[in-house]
């Protein structure tokens, strides 16, 4: 998961990274400095646009506006849902849901060079079907409740030790992460955790969020 190098060295942490998504609801062009700004406070891996509820001219806007601002600082751009406008508009990737088309056709849509990511729930049958289906990275949880989305599915640490111990394939934590209760994932093999209020609605702003995000990773 990449878009070049990533801005890792701010930290030195290379065992877990940030993972951020999207509020499902924002203004493209104003949160474009909110994005920078975040994203040049510290480690970020990646960044999942995440909009709900949008025509696709308006998803195509937020993607044009956004994208160069995460790619120019070496964060993986993706795209929820969408493989088709992810690979049309320059996107790195695609994460997509359990009920979000047919896996392997994104996958070969998505070519070898463009990330796919599968969201597993807490399902280990599922990852195994998405480790099959050619994904980069495999989203377990939600691990704490959220208020994001309306979690069906609840994820405990174990899973994330069990896929670390048998496959090499990354791993995604998310589900209502911040930096008081992130420790146990990490410790129990996450590659990424992704995050949203944590950062997004960090009463300090978002830079505090990622500063603490990734003072919570090293700790751990």
């Amino acid at each position: 998961m990449a878009a070049g190098e990533t801005n890792s060295d701010k930290t030195g942490n290379e065992g877990c990274q940030l993972y951020l998504v999207t509020l499902p609801a924002l203004d493209p062009r104003a949160f474009a400095d909110t994005l920078a700004r975040a994203l040049d406070a510290g480690d970020v891996a990646a960044l999942q646009l995440r909009l709900k509820d949008v025509d696709d001219d308006a998803l195509r806007r937020a993607i044009d506006i956004l994208r160069p601002v995460a790619q120019s600082r070496g964060v993986a751009f993706l795209l929820n849902d969408r493989a088709d406008l992810a690979v049309r508009h320059g996107c790195d990737g695609v994460h997509l849901g359990q009920g979000d088309g047919d896996h392997a056709a994104a996958r070969k849509l998505l070519g070898p060079e463009r990330t796919l990511g599968i969201t597993c729930h807490n399902s280990r049958h599922l990852a195994m079907e998405a480790g099959e289906a050619g994904a980069d990275y495999v989203a377990f949880g939600a691990f704490f409740p959220t208020a994001t989305k309306q979690a069906e599915h609840t994820a405990t640490p174990d899973i994330l030790e069990w896929w670390t111990e048998m496959f090499e394939l990354p791993t995604v934590a998310i589900g209502g992460i911040n930096a008081g209760n992130c420790g146990p994932l990490v410790r129990a093999g996450a590659d990424f955790l992704a995050v949203v209020g944590a950062v997004w609605n960090h009463p300090d702003g978002p830079e505090a969020g990622v500063r603490a995000m990734n003072a919570a990773i090293a700790a751990a």
